[in-house]
């Protein structure tokens, strides 16, 4: 609720800090004296349109503070949650307009958008004045307004999930069908091609090991020549490497004398005799065994020209092909897979079709229900308020038939004004004073289920006067048990049964005009009363009635 309002250089009033309660306030004054700059602020703090012309003349700016108490306001704490401006059970919202016309917006202490305070503000406080755009006017609140008296609120979450999960569905049916041809071209390009690479059945590493041997195959007469050379040279020709060897031998063999210094040598010499004709010996039989195969060197050369062929095809490296398989394939099992979901697709959007209509039936037949008592307790009340003849009608319209996120039907509150009339929107046929108390009516109906906490009320007493405005002053009274209510008001059966009195002055000093609004004790909202009733010269007996209405109006609610 809103407990403290405090206005700076806005219009005539120079400082003015409000401290609010619980329950019903009224606010009254003279013609003139600035009573509509409380509910004026309260708009801007709302995020309400403001101009240059609304600082104060000589000041550089107008400067708006409203700090209400969020504890009990879950909306209000959700959606500050969300946008990370939570500040515990406080909720202060800032409007600053500039002599220049620009305007910021500010919530607990940081800068936001304009739009946001709308949202916010929304949770917070209902203005219904004839002058401010009403909530009242739009088709979403006549929703939101029944099916909070019908209790539906949890049908109504119900129901926007499962169009939601529906539409989800019906999306990705239609997604799918459009992209029908597109896929079943995939499809088919991506079956040959892994076709052809299952064909080649490449494995990791085997092109490495075909060029390796392919390598080894092409050089096979050449390996196979030189090694017979080789063997020749080591042991087999007169001229032999080993031939050579045994001459050496023989030479220090022939000393005449026993040298032991070259005893090392001749072992030396003995040792390599022996490992040339050893060397001689195996390349003579590698030779001899050695086959070049040119056979197995066409077909590793033909593997090669396949792979090579293939990674070409697909302008990747050869050793990318056993990676490029796998992709295909998985994603060829899932084209394939979704071949055969499109009819699991087809049947999932009419079970998510029946789901939603199930819960938005559920939620048509509350409100339907709903909307009868709503429309005989809001009629009860129009009588009280001196509108007997106005019937109050909420229209329940499926003649679109196009099902919504919020139900099978368009709701919409419609007024006759007179028997026989027919019905019409409330905007089309209420005047400022009518619709201010139809809304008042509403509001009194539904107070026991609406979320929002403070309601604000200009203008309800026009064109009323006697017994009927003693039953708006207990109608707003009777809100103000189970919320916060402010009131605009002319009347003094009204003013005398609130719980809070906000009396509105002005005073001229200096020439330059303030505005002052003050809270009236009991002898002061006594002495309020009683120039409301008699004027500026009040009497013993203007005060004696207005002494029995406070004390009256004071007393029935206790």
């Amino acid at each position: 609720m809103l407990t403290q309002l405090t206005v700076s250089n806005y219009a005539i009033a120079e400082r003015v800090e409000l401290q609010f309660q619980k329950g019903m306030t009224a606010l009254t004054g003279e013609t003139g004296a600035g009573k509509s700059i409380v509910l004026d602020a309260l708009g801007l703090a709302m995020g309400g349109r403001g101009d240059a012309s609304a600082v104060r003349h000589g000041a550089k700016r107008a400067d708006i503070t409203a700090t209400f108490d969020i504890s009990r306001i879950a909306e209000a704490r959700e959606w500050l949650e969300e946008q990370d401006l939570d500040d515990g059970n406080d909720c202060i919202l800032r409007r600053v307009i500039g002599r220049d016309g620009r305007s910021r917006a500010y919530i607990n202490g940081q800068p936001c958008p304009l739009n946001q305070l709308k949202e916010l503000g929304a949770t917070l406080m209902d203005i219904h004045s004839q002058h401010q755009h009403q909530s009242l006017l739009k088709k979403d609140t006549h929703r939101r307004l029944l099916d909070e008296f019908s209790g539906a609120e949890d049908l109504a979450i119900k129901t926007r999930l499962a169009w939601k999960q529906w539409h989800q569905a019906r999306d990705r049916l239609l997604s799918r069908q459009q992209n029908a041809d597109e896929a079943e071209a995939r499809l088919q390009l991506l079956r040959y091609q892994v076709e052809e690479l299952d064909r080649l059945a490449l494995e990791d590493g085997e092109q490495a090991r075909l060029e390796q041997e392919q390598e080894q195959l092409s050089h096979a007469e050449t390996v196979r020549q030189a090694s017979h050379q080789a063997s020749m040279l080591c042991s087999e020709d007169e001229t032999s490497a080993a031939d050579l060897v045994r001459q050496a031998l023989s030479q220090l063999e022939q000393l005449p004398v026993e040298v032991p210094a070259l005893a090392d040598t001749l072992q030396m010499l003995n040792e390599a005799q022996i490992q040339l004709t050893e060397a001689g010996s195996n390349l003579a039989h590698f030779v001899e065994d050695y086959d070049a195969d040119p056979q197995r060197l066409q077909e590793v050369e033909e593997r090669l020209s396949a792979i090579y062929q293939l990674a070409r095809k697909h302008r990747i490296q050869p050793e990318e092909l056993p990676e490029l398989h796998q992709r295909l394939g998985d994603e060829l099992a899932e084209l394939d897979d979704s071949e055969g979901s499109l009819e699991q697709l087809e049947a999932d959007v009419e079970n998510y079709r029946k789901a939603y209509q199930a819960v938005a039936d559920k939620l048509s037949d509350t409100r339907r229900e709903g909307a009868v008592t709503l429309d005989q307790r809001v009629a009860a009340e129009l009588t009280e308020l001196g509108m007997p003849t106005m019937q109050f009608i909420t229209q329940l319209d499926t003649s679109d038939n196009e099902p919504s996120a919020t139900g099978n039907e368009e709701i919409e509150f419609l007024i006759s004004a007179n028997p026989g009339q027919p019905a019409r929107p409330l905007a089309k046929v209420a005047s400022g004073g009518e619709l201010s108390r139809i809304s008042l009516a509403i509001q009194v109906v539904v107070a026991q289920t609406s979320t929002t906490p403070t309601l604000v009320f200009d203008e309800v007493d026009v064109g009323i006067g006697g017994g009927t405005a003693e039953v708006v002053g207990r109608l707003l009274r009777s809100l103000g048990e189970s919320g916060q209510i402010i009131c605009v008001t002319h009347l003094p059966q009204v003013a005398a049964q609130s719980h809070q009195h906000l009396f509105v002055s002005k005073f001229t000093e200096a020439d330059a005009t303030f505005s002052k609004i003050e809270t009236l004790n009991d002898q002061g909202r006594i002495s309020e009363v009683a120039r409301m009733l008699g004027g500026v010269d009040m009497t013993e007996q203007t005060l004696a009635h207005a002494r029995e209405m406070y004390t009256k109006g004071q007393a029935t609610h206790h």
